[in-house]
């Protein structure tokens, strides 16, 4: 087992504790399979279904939109206890428009268990979820669900993430049966089969492996074998002496799934109650403790510098905010101890702005309800009340002087204008809004200077829509909705020089600024907006002003001159200029520099980006004419199509502005049966007519603005 730190050690309880993530592409079972791990674990005492008839609704899902349209919008946390070990987890949602909430619950996660369809396999948004788990190392095991519904394979599915997501993944179990016929598992670690009986599989009950399944088990238990044993010189040497003890192979696995060069594959089906109390103890045998995981933070003083965190509950307080809710008694914030110790009536500082906070309540969640408790330590998941503060924000009892780094938000690619139907519906919009954006900073907002429009932007149509709905349910606030503006970019594509001087004589000072130079694109796949080289030599321009000029330039970036979206992928020399000793200023560089930048890129062949989406459909084999047209008639560049089992796969790069109203026509052309997800790949130019197209629409709004 690997410690963070020599000298400390771990105590019983945070080597009992686990905190995991459950995530997936949308549909793959991710609430249901959380809702039987409560079960089990007697946190609840009734199972409910996602879509539930009876009126409930999975505890996970306790927004009332979730519930009404089965699916998960807020990422939830919960705990339950399994056999002596606590486990915190955080049920998150799979639709890419929510992807924040699983950016921000795997950066405070240890482990996570990635749930696939057993029929439908990896999908985009798996691989989206796989790509963030690895941005913060995050060791995980897989469950294959859903192997009770017609055309499920397991083996399928594992090929697919040897091949599409790269893992080594390795069974650990077998199913007994598929489809309509799935009874068991084969445990390959004890071979021995498991079968879940009794009401709502509690009955778990061990036999000997059916005869017909005997040559299968022994295989893949081979496989197993050899691929642990690369993890354990211990079980190396055992497998050469004999037979390994069921100890030493988990120990094997575990090294492996910890160190992230092993995924252990678990099997069932969790609305069929079978497999579930097994993955429970997969997620005590292979996933990391607090300990396994090494948790660092950034010297505030001296920020290259990092910290390592050991989550010893002895040391000085350091503790993450990384959710936000403004729920029914208040603001919640979410908090990850890393280490030390956070108690009722201590005094705590948020190191983005300094601000001390006492800790008035504390709180385990569960779901949307809470129970109080007195105290957390390092390893804890908790929730604080009243403290105002960001998501991503730094808590320290003011002993050490360290930020955590913040997790990756994504930037929207979607907008829409909002206005109140009522005016008197105004206050609580501002209230709605403020309350939106600080707890989730993929939506933002802004007022539009020209139009003086309310501009809201998001990660998808989804996401907006969620939140007008939202806004109209929680705060009665009935919206006036304008049509959804994509996020354009504007850009150069060739080098061209500038050379402008500002004069301006008004009686007294005037104003003076030389500014020369070229301006010259920066490739697209560098993903880099604005670069700024200064090569004046011999004091054409006084050192003082070259940031004035820096900063003219800067302030041109918002708007472009074509349909006034942000320009990207400029560098932009300068390397001569002049100035006169009374009356060059700041401002008379800045100026000189915003028209020196406006004289360069008009003459640098500028050109429009538009968001380009990847999207891929899912749907029954024979509506795959209708699908690939859908697709074309909207711009679309397919990549790849792939036929199994009477399904089609459908991937395509599509520009965002044609993906608009898809969810219709694509429900519609394939009698409801089909399902797509996209998400934002790349920017690339638009076609000469659309281009056209938008400079038109946008001359006759545009005004002067000097």
């Amino acid at each position: 087992m690997s410690t963070a730190v020599a000298d400390f050690k771990p105590t019983e309880k945070l080597l009992k504790t686990r905190n995991i993530g459950i995530s997936a592409h949308i549909d793959s079972g991710k609430t249901t399979l959380t809702e039987r791990i409560l079960f089990y674990t007697n946190r609840i005492h009734a199972i409910h279904e996602v879509r539930g008839k009876d009126g409930v609704g999975a505890k996970m899902d306790s927004m009332e939109l979730e519930r009404e349209r089965g699916i998960t919008i807020q990422s939830a946390a919960t705990y339950c206890q399994w056999k002596g070990h606590t486990i915190n987890i955080i049920d998150t949602p799979g639709h890419v428009d929510f992807t924040v909430e699983v950016e921000r619950s795997l950066r405070v996660l240890d482990s996570a268990i990635l749930v696939l369809c057993g029929v439908s396999g990896v999908q985009s948004q798996s691989i989206t979820v796989d790509r963030q788990m690895r941005r913060y190392n995050v060791p995980r095991v897989a469950f294959i669900n859903k192997l009770d519904r017609t055309g499920a394979n397991p083996f399928r599915v594992i090929d697919q993430l040897r091949e599409k997501l790269k893992h080594n993944a390795v069974p650990v179990q077998i199913p007994i049966g598929l489809e309509g016929d799935l009874a068991g598992i084969v445990d390959l670690v004890t071979m021995k089969a498991v079968y879940f009986e009794g009401k709502d599989g509690m009955e778990i009950i061990e036999k000997e492996i059916p005869a017909e399944l005997q040559e299968l088990a022994q295989k893949k238990r081979e496989e197993l074998l050899d691929a642990a044993s690369m993890f354990s010189d211990e079980l190396t040497e055992a497998m050469l002496e004999g037979e390994p003890t069921v100890e030493q192979i988990k120990t094997a696995i575990r090294n492996g799934a910890i160190s992230l060069k092993l995924t252990p594959v678990f099997m069932g089906s969790a609305f069929k109650n079978k497999g579930v109390q097994k993955l429970l103890d997969g997620v005590l045998d292979y996933l990391a403790s607090p300990v396994d995981v090494v948790n660092s933070a950034l010297d505030v003083k001296n920020e290259s510098e990092k910290v390592v965190l050991p989550s010893d509950k002895d040391k000085p307080l350091v503790c993450l905010a990384f959710k936000l809710e403004d729920g029914r008694y208040g603001q919640l914030t979410y908090v990850r101890v890393y280490q030390g110790k956070i108690q009722k009536g201590m005094t705590i500082y948020n190191m983005s702005n300094n601000k001390k906070h006492n800790v008035g309540r504390l709180c385990r969640m569960h779901s949307d309800e809470m129970e109080d408790i007195d105290y957390a330590e390092a390893g804890d998941i908790i929730a604080l009340f009243g403290i105002d503060c960001a998501s991503g924000d730094t808590f320290t009892d003011g002993k050490m002087n360290v930020s955590m780094e913040s997790m990756f938000v994504p930037a929207p690619v979607i907008s829409l204008t909002i206005e109140a139907k009522e005016s008197k519906h105004l206050n609580n919009l501002a209230k709605a809004l403020n309350r939106f954006t600080k707890e989730d900073p993929t939506f933002q907002t802004h007022v539009d200077q020209e139009s003086g429009q309310t501009i809201i932007k998001g990660m998808g149509e989804l996401h907006l829509e969620v939140y007008i709905e939202r806004m109209k349910r929680e705060y009665g606030v009935e919206l006036i909705t304008g049509a959804p503006q994509v996020a354009y970019r504007e850009t150069i594509t060739s080098r061209a020089d500038f050379d402008y001087t500002h004069k301006k004589q008004t009686g007294g000072q005037g104003q003076f600024g030389r500014v020369a130079g070229f301006i010259e694109p920066i490739p697209l796949e560098e993903d880099k907006n604005y670069e700024f080289v200064n090569s004046v030599v011999g004091g054409a321009i006084p050192r003082e002003f070259i940031s004035s000029v820096d900063k003219g330039f800067r302030s041109c970036l918002d708007r472009g001159s074509l349909i006034g979206f942000p320009i990207i992928g400029v560098k932009l020399t300068i390397n001569d200029g002049s100035y006169h000793d009374v009356d060059s200023s700041d401002m008379a560089f800045q100026i000189a520099g915003r028209y020196a930048f406006r004289q360069g890129f008009s003459k640098a062949n500028p050109q429009i980006l538009e968001p380009i989406m990847r999207v891929e459909v899912d749907g029954p084999a024979e509506f795959q004419g209708p699908i690939l047209a859908s697709l074309n008639q909207r711009r679309g560049m397919i990549l790849n199509t792939t036929e199994q089992d009477g399904y089609c796969k459908v991937e395509a790069e599509v520009p965002l502005s044609d993906m608009f109203g898809y969810s219709t026509v694509i429900r519609s052309s394939t009698q409801g049966k089909a399902e797509f997800s996209m998400e934002f790949s790349r920017y690339a130019p638009v076609p000469r007519n659309v281009a056209e197209e938008l400079m038109k629409k946008y001359k006759p709004n545009s005004k002067d603005e000097d």
